[in-house]
């Protein structure tokens, strides 16, 4: 299984800090804003304060839920929808734009994974065709597990840690404008937005319980993109999957 596969969730994580990373705003002429909202719990906060503060308080949450689009051409991640937690724990779905989509499930030193038969062809691309066929036929669809520590499972393992994926979250800046106010999944919100060349962000942050960052639209050249982040402090289903489930250690022998 190719590295950058797994690393790409890392780095759609870290992209959705772009909004409050970009150190200039340059507002497209004529456009329509939305008039600020001059009350409510942000009140007398610039749209840069509300957005570090987003910032700060989602990078010290203990569980959280990410899903959604979030293209990286380099890494071909597609989209994903993965719930994680500090403790390593983590289950959710991983997909590439070209290359399939991979299950996961990490209840501690245990790792489950499940490919469709898409991912498998892609990864045996310049492989013997028999030898991506017996692949396809042995795994496709079907839970398999291993040790965290072993070599196929040791980088998903290391992305589990809420702490990893979250720390370009802090010590960011930002010149995020305010907007009006919104609900995202019934969440009240708060709207920033900032541009910075071809690329326009809209941060929502929530104006009910803690400044959690709801959801992050993107827009580079045309091509929209959304993350949206929920499921605060909620505990991380993962159930080991029962029935048919292959030991790929024991396979190695």
């Amino acid at each position: 299984m190719r590295r950058t596969t797994l690393v790409a969730v890392c780095l759609a994580a870290a992209a959705t800090v772009g909004l409050t990373a970009c150190g200039t705003e340059s507002g497209n002429a004529g456009e329509k804003t939305e008039k600020a909202e001059p009350k409510g719990p942000f009140a007398g906060m610039s749209g840069a304060e509300i957005a570090e503060k987003a910032v700060e308080t989602t990078s010290d949450a203990k569980s959280l839920r990410i899903a959604g689009k979030a293209t990286d051409e380099e890494t071909g991640l597609g989209s994903l929808d993965m719930a994680l937690d500090t403790s390593g724990k983590c289950a959710g779905t991983i997909s590439t734009t070209d290359e399939g989509s991979i299950e996961l499930i990490i209840p501690g030193d245990t790792v489950y994974m499940k490919y469709d038969e898409k991912f498998l062809r892609a990864q045996g691309k310049g492989e013997p065709a028999a030898d991506t066929q017996a692949a396809v036929d042995m795994l496709a669809d079907r839970w398999v597990k291993t040790k965290a520590t072993s070599s196929d499972a040791k980088d998903i393992a290391g992305f589990c840690d809420l702490d990893v994926l979250l720390a370009d979250f802090r010590d960011v800046n930002s010149a995020a404008r305010r907007g009006g106010t919104t609900t995202v999944d019934g969440t009240p919100a708060i709207k920033l937005t900032e541009n910075d060349g071809k690329e326009k962000y809209t941060l929502y942050v929530a104006t009910e319980g803690k400044p959690y960052l709801l959801k992050v639209d993107q827009t580079t050249g045309g091509k929209p993109e959304s993350l949206t982040f929920s499921d605060y402090e909620k505990p991380v289903k993962t159930t080991p999957p029962t029935g048919d489930v292959l030991d790929l250690d024991e396979l190695a022998g």
